[in-house]
């Protein structure tokens, strides 16, 4: 990997392991839809001027249906579902189960046709990982809301499901014109939600910085950062920061907001990483496939790791 290879790489490792210490920070004070809506109106107005300048937007447009379903499942729906159970879980334990996200990949992938049969490499991944999953649950369950950990869940399966969409449907667009209109449409969504609960005092520095820090570097400057790593190491490669952000989050976690982390919690991340490896591993002679925009990122058709 060049030097600049390895720059990008340890930018998005960064870049997309901090969303969740600083989603944790924001509900604290404002409520999760509020949350979405000043994030991706920010994003919007960011990342909009962009692809209206530097892209032709019809295209995208021609696929409205498909641009629709991505923003919902990719963007809408994850980012509040992280927001809320982020009230009562911490960030750290969010991070960690986020490392699912190729597995649940691999499996819809297979369910659904778009991989070949599970070879037996695949087939011990997803049982490693899944006792993975089961560690990190397990090392913090009796202090974990069962509702929090399923909306968890939940991101889990959007986030592998949104970049499927991406690369099947939304494949050849231009992806700065994908994202900033994904970001817009979300906004519209979630503005009379946040109108309507719209905090009466400021929020603090704190709160503030936390959702500029997720608008500007986690979702505008990743995005390009992102787009750029794959322009310099090529797709496939750059999905291996899928494995190094949940160790960013709970690094954060601990460091930064004192929360709990076991053995039990570092060996299932452990266990999670080598059977996500495992059951995306394809041969040699397989064409790379293309690499998913967003938060969350793997090497199978799954990603999302924008938090």
């Amino acid at each position: 990997m060049s030097q600049r290879g390895i720059v990008l790489f340890g930018m998005m490792a960064v870049i997309w392991g901090i969303p969740y210490l600083f989603i944790r920070v924001a509900v604290a004070e404002i409520t999760p839809a509020t949350l979405v809506f000043c994030r991706t109106a920010l994003g919007t107005l960011i990342l909009l001027p962009i692809a209206v300048t530097r892209v032709d937007l019809r295209p995208v447009l021609a696929r409205w249906r498909w641009l629709v379903a991505f923003a919902l499942i990719e963007i809408a729906l994850p980012w509040l579902m992280l927001g809320t159970a982020e009230e009562r879980i911490s960030s750290s334990l969010t991070g960690l189960l986020l490392a699912g996200v190729p597995l649940v990949g691999t499996v819809l992938a297979l369910a659904t046709g778009g991989a070949d049969r599970t070879s037996r490499t695949s087939a011990l991944g997803l049982l490693v990982g899944l006792v993975g999953v089961g560690a990190i649950v397990g090392a913090d369950f009796a202090s974990s809301d069962a509702v929090s950990l399923l909306e968890v869940g939940v991101v889990v399966v959007c986030y592998a499901i949104g970049p499927a969409i991406l690369a099947r449907r939304l494949g050849g667009l231009p992806a700065v014109g994908v994202m900033s209109l994904a970001l817009g449409l979300t906004a519209l969504i979630y503005l009379p939600f946040a109108a309507a609960q719209w905090p009466a005092a400021i929020p603090s520095p704190k709160v503030l910085a936390s959702i500029g820090v997720l608008a500007v570097i986690c979702t505008s400057v990743g995005f390009i950062v992102f787009a750029a790593l794959i322009k310099e190491i090529g797709p496939v490669r750059s999905t291996v920061i899928t494995y190094i952000n949940p160790a960013v989050a709970a690094v954060l976690g601990i460091v930064v907001l004192n929360e709990s982390f076991s053995l039990a919690m570092g060996a299932g991340l452990l266990l999670v990483i080598s059977g996500s490896i495992l059951a995306t591993r394809r041969p040699s002679t397989t064409v790379d496939p293309p690499a998913p925009i967003s938060e969350h990122v793997s090497a199978a058709p799954a990603g999302g790791s924008n938090g």
